[in-house]
């Protein structure tokens, strides 16, 4: 059940549930653009003309792309470095994004609970989804707040693998476990060290903000592999 995932979830913060500030752009077809605004309702937001532009330029987008590389993926999650839950663990925008996003009714029926217990809840998978969803790229990132069911998607998928990428989804296992059904924490890998680490950039981490951090591929489940433009 969710509500049992969110108690039992560790203090530190490193947990296995988890799967707006500045405005990142949503691409659609044509030269037409929608961004996400961070007002309270997580509705879209129409720009045009300039606005568009400047969405498009902050990002390095070119006006009117469809897709994004691994590259402008990083930009917009180390954007968000610095974002800190409060007192009880949660209120960051990644919370109210996925509360009314219809992804927390799909996950709420799959795994039980209610709405309002993800307020509070580990949210190291929010950011990842959030990050994918503020680009239009929910089919290739995917969108969930349990990092286990996030796994697995990408397994079904076909798109996971062991090597540490650029723009990866990098799941971790803090006791070392290659079981998927043992992930605890997941971010996005900015590169591979080759010394056996990889650098990341994480939400609630560091005692609950988004940071990038160098961790050990020995605590590695796995990778998912979103789809990139060249």
């Amino acid at each position: 059940m969710l509500i049992h995932r969110l108690l039992d979830a560790p203090k530190n913060h490193l947990k296995a549930f988890a799967f707006g500030g500045l405005v990142a752009a949503q691409l659609v077809a044509g030269v037409t653009m929608a961004a996400h605004a961070d007002s309270g309702r997580d509705g879209v937001v129409k720009v045009a003309g300039s606005e568009a532009a400047g969405l498009s330029k902050a990002l390095g987008l070119p006006e009117g792309a469809r897709h994004v590389s691994a590259q402008q993926l990083l930009k917009l999650a180390e954007s968000q470095i610095g974002v800190s839950e409060n007192s009880l663990g949660g209120g960051t925008k990644f919370h109210r994004w996925y509360m009314e996003s219809p992804r927390a009714q799909e996950t709420v029926a799959r795994d039980g609970g209610k709405i309002s217990d993800y307020a509070n809840a580990a949210w190291c998978d929010m950011f990842v989804s959030w990050v994918g969803s503020r680009l239009g790229m929910e089919d290739a990132v995917g969108i969930d707040a349990w990092t286990v069911a996030h796994a697995k998607w990408f397994e079904q998928q076909g798109r996971w693998g062991e090597t540490p990428r650029p723009g990866a989804v990098v799941f971790f296992a803090w006791n070392g476990s290659k079981d998927v059904d043992a992930i605890d924490h997941v971010g996005f890998v900015i590169h591979d060290n080759g010394d056996g680490t990889i650098k990341t950039v994480e939400g609630n981490t560091d005692n609950g903000k988004v940071q990038v951090r160098t961790r050990s591929t020995d605590q590695v489940v796995g990778y998912g592999y979103p789809t990139y433009a060249a």
